[in-house]
Parts: structure tokens; sequence; C-alpha cells
């Protein structure tokens, strides 16, 4: 009795080269490895990004002679308005304007904080109160120049504080010449700034702020007020 051959199509199929298994890892490999190569790419920029504005900070420097039609000092430390009313008496400007000074705080105290004279203070001194944040300090700053007629101004603030300050005010009002009027920060003048946990929170802190506004200003989306009295309106 012969031996018939043994059937070997009821056997198990194996996937070939072409089958559907690596057709399907092919695009989904692409993906990950260009999604690798993105992210890394994402990275390197943000960093870079980094780089650049910690050098351009901690280089920034004031005017040698600066001249405008006003000034503008953004609240957060004694040691700008000093610098602010400082300016004024040197007539760098014809007048200034202290943006988002607290409620409960009055004229008279930031007077006497700055030693400046009620005549000064009493002529050529604004306090604003409106501001809530440094989107409400460009809105309020804003207000104030197109009522004076102003086309350039001093911005006094914190220099690693300038840059978002500056992308606001411009982007509320491209037309007035904003001159920056950077007040130093101690922490940041040496170079081993790095090296101190403060300074580098605070510089990393204010980068994610300037590339959260850049996003916002260049999409609109997020964006609000900042000011006291549209606050109010909006709870009542």
């Amino acid at each position: 009795m012969s031996h018939m051959p043994r059937n070997t199509s009821r056997s198990r199929p194996e996937l070939s080269r072409s089958g559907s298994e690596p057709a399907r890892r092919g695009p989904v490999r692409r993906m990950l490895r260009w999604g690798g190569f993105a992210f890394v790419l994402a990275i390197a920029l943000i960093f870079g990004g980094f780089l650049h504005f910690a050098d351009s900070v901690t280089t920034l420097k004031p005017p040698l002679d600066p001249r405008a039609d006003a000034i503008v000092v953004l609240t957060g430390g004694y040691q700008r308005i000093d610098q602010a009313v400082e300016l004024l008496q040197k007539g760098a400007g014809k007048r200034l304007l202290i943006s988002g000074v607290h409620p409960t705080t009055t004229s008279k105290q930031i007077r006497k904080m700055t030693q400046a004279t009620p005549e000064l203070f009493a002529c050529c001194v604004d306090i604003g109160y409106d501001a809530l944040d440094t989107i409400g300090n460009a809105e309020e700053a804003t207000n104030w120049i197109h009522a004076k007629g102003y086309k350039s101004v001093l911005v006094v603030t914190n220099n690693y504080h300038m840059p978002r300050s500056l992308s606001e005010l411009a982007y509320v009002d491209p037309e007035t010449q904003f001159i920056p009027y950077p007040v130093v920060n101690t922490d940041l003048k040496t170079s081993a700034w790095f090296t101190d946990p403060n300074a580098m929170r605070v510089m990393l802190a204010e980068y994610l702020k300037v590339l959260l506004a850049g996003a916002r200003n260049l999409t609109g989306l997020g964006r609000h007020p900042g000011l006291r009295s549209a606050a109010s309106d909006g709870q009542s």
C-alpha cells in the first residue's frame, strides 16, 4: 500500500513579508519616529529660546540719555518706582504714570516712600489703580497715553519682566514708541546667576509667561482685559 503525500495545504500558514501585520507596523513606526524627532526639536527650540531670553535679559541696559514724552512704571517693587521718579526729576519725561497700584495705597504714601516733593507729585504724577496684571498694565498705560497724546514712553520695570511688558504694550498699542528702561535685578548681574535656585526659578517662570503671552497674543485665546473695572463689570 502506497503512502499518499501529506497534504501541506492544511498546515498553519505563515505571514508573508508583504502581509498585513508588517504593513500596519510601517506607518506606526514612522509616526513614532517622526513624533520623537518633533519632540526633540521642540525641546531644543524651547531650551534655545530660554538661553536667548536669559542672555537678552541679563545684558539689557537702560539708555545712556533717556528721553521720551512720558514715563510709565509697572508696579511690583519700590525700586522701580524710585527709579521712575528719579527719571521724572531729571526731565526724562514730562509726566509719570505709576500703573497697577493697590487700591489701599495712597499717593501720599508713595510720595513719602520716594522722598519726592509734594509739588512734583501734584503736577506730574498720576496713580493708576485699575491694572490687575501685566495685561492690565498695558491697557491702563495705553488709555493714559492716548488721553495725554503721547508718542514715546519710557517703560520702567525689572529687566526679567521687560520682554513680556513690551510685548503686551505693543499688542494693545503698536503706534506708540516704547523705550525700555530696565531696573536691573542684582541676582542677575553675575554670570553665575543660574546657580542660584531663586534666580533660576524667577527666570524660568518669566520665560514660561513670555511663551504663554506670545501664544495668547498670536491666537487671541485666553486674553482678558486685566483691569479691575472690567472685572467689577463682569461680576455685576
